[in-house]
């Protein structure tokens, strides 16, 4: 199966406006975000295990800050979506029926969603809780809309967005361990999250008939592509916090229209504004590799909207799984670091994954 996340929003975003036209909301029946003692309880009995209990951060640096509320905002998408993507499989709703998920039993499906939701909402809370405890807000909930219409869709999301957070933890383990200090102990902390996360993402991938493990050195990332790829799921205006008091950069949208598949091939993009081959590149994320620069070529407008081409030369070493494109400013430019891809980046993430 050759998908991107892209193609599936472009694909069928009016239809799962359609068919999920209210929005999701919080708080959920179980009390969360701000479940009471018992209730909490019971989400650390279904998760598997509880919060950690040991002392929290008393003082945060502030790209600490920005790293845990970008956290956290992704801890409340991730329980957004599958809270619904359970009611869904639950309520047999149509798509989501034992037809679809078969071969796997249907309570087998619930009982793997019901422990992620739970599992969701402590990561959701301890982050919230180390916010607090250094004596700032915690990141509150907003509406979401998912572009997903059945089973296979939501698990290729469901992989897609769970591979953006694998490439996005190890960033924030970096930056608390150069924040250091009081942010020392987030490191290990989160180093068993980005386990926890990596368990989810064989299970996606294994209903998916793929191998598990999708290679030797995943794609990282940069807050940012994470922190853009987030609010294609925001209701805009939906968050009581102003996402602008996240210290992170918002890309314009990069579509990839064609569909990659594991080989040397030419992709087709779009992006919302004008691009010209002299001044504008296409960049690759890749694994563990340095970040691959590509020239872009037949550019064409249409409707306000800018058509290219770039190489995707997947045979010189790129990696299964998940893939980051990224328009960037200047034509030819080589970057040592994914955080130098993100400084220079226009349009983007534009999400990739084959295998």
């Amino acid at each position: 199966m050759y998908l991107t996340c892209s193609t599936i929003i472009l694909a069928i975003s009016v239809a799962a406006t359609r068919v999920a036209a209210t929005p999701f909301k919080f708080p959920l029946p179980d009390g969360f975000p701000n479940p009471n003692p018992a209730q909490l309880a019971k989400i650390e009995k279904e998760a598997g295990g509880p919060l950690p209990d040991g002392p929290l951060p008393t003082v945060l640096k502030s790209t600490g800050v920005t790293t845990l509320q970008l956290l956290a905002l992704n801890e409340i998408f991730e329980v957004a979506y599958f809270t619904e993507f359970l009611a869904n499989v639950t309520n047999e709703v149509t798509g989501y029926d034992a037809k679809a998920i078969a071969p796997l039993s249907k309570q087998y499906v619930i009982d793997a969603l019901t422990a992620v939701v739970n599992q969701e909402q402590l990561h959701a809370a301890g982050v919230n809780g180390i916010l607090k405890s250094g004596n700032q807000s915690a990141i509150e909930p907003c509406e979401y809309q998912f572009p997903v219409t059945n089973f296979t869709q939501a698990v290729v999301l469901a992989q897609t967005f769970t591979d953006i957070v694998l490439g996005t933890l190890p960033e924030a383990q970096a930056a608390f361990a150069a924040d250091a200090g009081d942010e020392s102990p987030l490191i290990q902390l989160f180093g068993g999250v980005l386990a926890q996360e990596g368990e989810q993402v064989g299970f996606y991938r294994f209903v998916q008939k793929k191998t598990p493990s999708a290679a030797p050195y995943l794609t990282g990332g940069s807050p940012s592509f994470a922190f853009t790829a987030i609010q294609s799921f925001i209701v805009p205006g939906s968050c009581p916090q102003p996402l602008s008091n996240i210290n992170l950069t918002t890309f314009g949208p990069l579509t990839v229209v064609t569909t990659p598949e594991a080989k040397n091939q030419t992709l087709e993009f779009v992006v919302p504004g004008a691009v010209s081959p002299a001044a504008n590149s296409i960049v690759y994320l890749t694994g563990a590799n340095v970040p691959l620069t590509v020239a872009i070529s037949n550019v064409s407008t249409v409707a306000g909207m800018s058509h290219f081409t770039a190489s995707f030369p997947f045979e010189s070493g790129f990696a299964n799984g998940l893939t980051i494109a990224a328009l960037v400013k200047g034509a030819g430019q080589t970057y040592k670091t994914n955080d130098a891809v993100a400084a220079a980046t226009l349009y983007g993430p534009g999400l990739i994954e084959v295998d």
